[in-house]
């Protein structure tokens, strides 16, 4: 009976895991949003946002969360995500997942 319990308490703190992760993810694509329309323009936020998204460290994910809150994109949160679209992953997701629909 115990083992059952523990193993239900287990998956009990990954779906908290699960939901805090997804709460971090949306938060944070409100920082990024803003960012790419100034730093890219023209490109699809939808895709470019999960893009940076998908390619930022968990400490990234949470400044960009963090800066969610606030209500001008400020240079930290900019550079961050300059930072985070210009790596050779993201470029990579952007080419085959954010702007391989609009090259058809």
């Amino acid at each position: 009976m115990i083992r059952f319990a523990a193993i239900g308490a287990l998956l009990t703190l990954a779906s908290c895991a699960d939901v805090q992760d997804q709460l971090a993810r949306d938060a944070a694509r409100s920082a990024v949003r803003p960012a790419l329309v100034e730093n890219f323009p023209g490109v699809p936020l939808e895709a470019a946002s999960d893009c940076v998204i998908n390619n930022a460290s968990a400490s990234e994910l949470t400044r960009l969360a963090l800066a969610a809150g606030q209500p001008n994109v400020s240079p930290q949160t900019n550079a961050l995500v300059v930072e985070i679209a210009t790596r050779p992953e993201t470029i990579r997701c952007l080419a085959t997942d954010g702007l391989a629909p609009f090259l058809l």
